[in-house]
């Protein structure tokens, strides 16, 4: 028992190792965009099938993993993530080299690929490295870990990547062919550069897991698989619950600085000294030399910051509370806050939404455990169906954004409400199953 527990405990340090890996890059890829499209010289809508690709990658590519995962189990299937991500970070090089949106485009899609598969494998290998009732409480933690990495990509990203002023259009256009040239390879290399990095770290990754002793936890292929969980309930209501939450969490955090702006936020930030001072400690420069909208999108970091802090929590809470409980109060807290969003103006409506990340927090990893929860060897293609789900985030956002056009944002919030609304009751009714 000793043995196994030990075994348990290194299985789960190196998966936690993965959610954090899978975090960095997803942000770092990210922070790329506004040099990508200068050295694509994209249009703003090429720049936005970025987001389409990586959601794509979800579901397109979610209830394959999990057919594979069920033949291979969860150890090759995590060597074959890390390796799919591995090659999506080489395929930047001649991306970059050769200015091809399309080989862009593909090293994306490979890259997110590899990081759907490694999430069908490692989201339900940790939920079962150990007892159902901690399932919850090993998924939030695990999921802190994927939050602090994308809280530390945007500043690596700003230090290795961003440090060099980009050129405009206007700037480009007026080089000479060679100054041009000359140009557009050092941005490339910008590129280049940190995703020979990853590549060659994920890599060396891979290699350690191919040799790591983890816990064999599947022990059978069951047969009809899919057949069987589209009949359960459970795991259906919790498919949608993935796709409301994915998609809320995604919508809020798209709109935010639209949001601020739409208030005129950025005045009442320059008239504060409270407000100004967190703005500029975070901006690391003086307001009067920078945008509007960046003085109002510095204070998003406290909302995707809130996430981490809650999974941390939330790892806590899940432990010694019934998980759909903690589930029902989080979703109530959100409900609450975006409410007071929608009938306040100035900070109050500012803090309030951000404050939102903090009860996203245990959404993602709670619902996920939850919808497994009892499914044994049906898990790896379970966990398929609900990394689909994850199309949510290509989904919601372009909605809230035409209400938004057509009835503004603090009404358009009642679309996000309603997302929230489902959450709370799926926690409910898997909580009178508990009791």
């Amino acid at each position: 028992m000793t043995t196994t527990n030990k075994s348990y405990k290194t299985a789960f340090i190196f998966l936690t190792s993965l959610f954090f890996l899978w975090g960095f890059i997803t942000v770092l890829v990210d922070s790329l965009i506004p040099r990508l499209k200068d050295v694509f010289t994209l249009t703003y809508f090429q720049a936005g099938l970025v987001q389409f690709a990586f959601f794509g990658a979800y579901f397109v590519l979610s209830i394959p993993a999990g057919f594979i995962l069920s033949k291979i189990g969860y150890k090759k299937g995590i060597v074959l993530g890390l390796s799919t991500m591995a090659i999506g970070c080489l395929l930047f090089y001649p991306a970059a080299s050769y200015r091809v949106f399309g080989i862009f485009m593909l090293a994306y899609f490979v890259l997110a690929g590899g990081m759907t598969i490694l999430q069908v494998a490692a989201n339900p290998y940790v939920a079962v490295l150990g007892s159902e009732e901690g399932a919850s409480s090993r998924l939030n933690l695990s999921q802190a870990f994927n939050s602090l990495g994308t809280a530390i990509a945007p500043a690596i990203g700003a230090m290795f990547i961003l440090s060099d002023t980009v050129k405009t259009k206007e700037e480009i256009a007026g080089l000479t062919a060679v100054q041009k040239e000359a140009y557009l390879a050092s941005e490339a290399s910008a590129v280049q550069s940190p995703f020979l990095g990853i590549a060659g770290f994920v890599i060396v990754l891979a290699i350690v897991f191919v040799f790591v002793q983890l816990p064999k936890l599947m022990e059978k292929v069951p047969e009809g698989g899919y057949k069987t969980l589209l009949g359960k309930k459970s795991l259906m209501m919790g498919a949608l619950g993935i796709f409301v939450y994915v998609g809320a969490e995604v919508a809020i955090g798209s709109y935010l600085v639209n949001y601020f702006m739409d208030m005129n936020l950025f005045e009442a930030i320059k008239n504060n000294e409270m407000m100004r001072s967190i703005s500029e400690g975070i901006l690391n420069q003086d307001l009067s030399a920078v945008d509007n909208k960046a003085i109002v999108g510095a204070f998003v970091t406290f909302y995707w910051s809130g996430a981490m802090i809650g999974r941390f929590i939330g790892a806590y809470l899940t432990k010694i509370i019934a998980p759909s409980k903690v589930l029902s109060w989080f979703a109530i807290g959100a409900l609450a806050l975006i409410l007071i969003s929608i009938n306040t103006s100035g900070f109050v409506a500012m803090w309030s939404i951000l404050a939102v990340g903090l009860f996203n927090s245990i959404m993602f990893p709670t619902i996920f455990t939850l919808a497994i929860d009892g499914l044994d060897d049906l898990k790896p293609q379970a966990s398929g169906i609900l990394c689909t789900m994850i199309v949510g985030g290509a989904i919601i956002p372009p909605f809230y954004g035409l209400l938004t056009d057509n009835i503004g944002f603090k009404l358009a919030f009642i679309l996000v409400l309603l997302c929230y609304a489902y959450i709370w009751y799926y926690g409910k009714t898997k909580s009178k199953v508990v009791q």
